[in-house]
C-alpha cells in the first residue's frame, strides 16, 4: 500500500521573475492559517520554499517597476454581520486594503473592487455598501478604478463578500520591512486594542452593556505618512487585524529570529473590551483590530515616534509596550507587573471567525 504524500510538501515551478525585487505579501492569522500560507502558498507562489523564506512575509508585496517601487496587496472581506457599530463591510474593505499598503510605507493610490453577491440580497443593501466604499475611498484619497461582480446561489455568501486589491508608491528612502527589526528596537502600539473584534462579537451574541465599544475601523495611511518622518529609524510596521497584537508580533519574531518582551501593564485595553473578553472567554491580545498598528523603531527614535502617534487622531492612547531582544529568539514574552513572564503562542484556530 502506498502512503499518500504529505499535502503540505508541494513542489511548484519557480515563477519567471527577479526574486530580488519581489516580496510576497502575507495574510496573517492563527496556526492553521500560517500552515496554509507557509506550507502551500509560499512554496508555489514565491519560487520554491527556500526562495519564499529569503525575506519575512509582509502586509504588501513591494515590486520594482522601472525604478519605481510599487506596493501591491490584495484582501478579501467576509465579515458577518455586514453592518456593525463603527463600520460596515464596505468601509472595512477600503480601510483594510489601504492599511496593508501603508504598512510597507506606501502612499495608497488605486483599488479594485470585486463583489460576490448572494442571490436575493436587497439592492438597497448593495447600494449602501458600495456608497460606503466610495465615501471611505474619498476620505483616504484613493480611487476605485476597476472591479467585477458575481452572483452565487442563495445561502452561499452571507449577502456580500468583497475582494479588493490595492496599489501604492513607496517613497524614496523609505524601507519598512520585518527584515529590518533588530535587538534593542522599541515596540510602540498606536492605541487600545480589541475594539473591532468585540464590537462584532457583542452584536452577534446580543450582548447589552453600557459603553459597548465601536469598531476601531479606520485608515492608517496618514498616520504612517507622519511616521515616515523618522526615515531609516522606522524599521517595521504591522496592522493588527486577524490574530491581533499577539499574532502580529509572534510572526515577526519567528521570521526574523529575534525575541520580544512586552510589558502587560503598558498595553492599553479599555474596560469595556476587557470585561467583554472575560465574559466571552477571549484573550484581548488575540482579538482583531482594524485601526491599530505596531511600529518597531530604533531606540533613539521611540520618543519622537510616540509624540507623532499621540498627536494623530487615528491613534488613541499610544504607548511604548516593549522591546526587541536577543534573549529567547523567535519567542514573544509577556511580562506582568511583577516581572513574571509567559510566552505567547499562535492559537491553533481563530478565536472569532468571520470578523474581517
Amino acid at each position: 500500500m502506498t502512503t499518500p504524500p504529505d499535502p503540505l510538501h508541494v513542489s511548484c515551478p519557480a515563477p519567471r521573475t527577479d526574486q530580488s525585487t519581489v516580496q510576497l505579501a502575507h495574510g496573517g492569522g492563527g496556526r492553521m492559517m500560517r500552515t496554509l500560507i507557509e506550507g502551500i502558498l509560499l512554496p508555489c507562489f514565491h519560487g520554491g520554499q527556500d526562495a519564499g523564506r529569503r525575506l519575512p512575509p509582509h502586509d504588501s508585496a513591494v515590486v520594482d517597476v522601472g525604478g519605481t517601487r510599487l506596493a501591491f496587496t490584495t484582501d478579501s472581506f467576509v465579515v458577518s454581520p455586514l453592518f456593525f457599530p463603527g463600520g460596515d463591510i464596505g468601509k472595512l474593505a477600503v480601510y483594510g486594503t489601504v492599511n496593508d499598503l501603508a504598512m510597507a510605507g506606501a502612499r495608497p493610490l488605486y483599488l479594485s473592487c470585486g463583489l460576490i453577491l448572494e442571490e436575493g440580497t436587497p439592492l438597497d443593501t448593495v447600494r449602501r455598501v458600495v456608497q460606503s466604499m466610495q465615501c471611505a475611498a474619498e476620505e483616504v484619497g484613493v480611487q476605485i478604478v476597476t472591479g467585477d461582480t458575481k452572483v452565487v446561489d442563495r445561502g452561499k455568501a452571507d449577502g456580500i463578500f468583497i475582494n479588493t486589491a490595492g496599489v501604492g508608491i513607496v517613497p524614496d528612502g523609505i524601507e519598512v520591512h520585518p527584515a529590518r527589526v533588530a535587538a534593542g528596537d522599541k515596540i510602540l502600539l498606536s492605541g487600545d486594542i480589541g475594539r473591532h473584534g468585540i464590537a462584532i462579537m457583542s452584536l452577534r451574541e446580543g450582548l447589552q452593556f453600557d459603553g459597548a465599544p465601536e469598531s476601531d475601523c479606520a485608515s492608517l495611511a496618514d498616520l504612517v505618512s507622519q511616521l515616515t518622518r523618522l526615515g531609516a529609524r522606522l524599521h517595521c510596521l504591522r496592522d493588527l487585524t486577524r490574530g491581533g497584537l499577539a499574532a502580529a508580533l509572534i510572526e515577526i519574531a519567528d521570521h526574523v529570529g529575534v525575541g520580544m518582551e512586552l510589558h502587560e501593564t503598558a498595553i492599553p485595553i479599555v474596560p469595556q473590551v476587557r470585561g467583554a473578553c472575560e465574559l466571552l472567554g477571549l484573550d484581548p491580545l488575540y482579538v482583531a483590530n482594524e485601526g491599530r498598528l505596531v511600529a518597531i523603531v530604533e531606540p533613539g527614535a521611540a520618543q519622537q515616534a510616540l509624540e507623532i502617534l499621540a498627536a494623530h487622531p487615528a491613534a488613541h492612547g499610544a504607548a511604548v509596550i516593549g522591546e526587541v531582544t536577543q534573549r529567547h529568539p523567535r519567542e514573544v514574552e509577556l511580562l506582568n507587573a511583577f516581572g513574571t513572564g509567559r510566552l505567547l503562542d499562535l492559537l491553533s484556530g481563530e478565536q472569532m471567525p468571520r470578523i474581517c
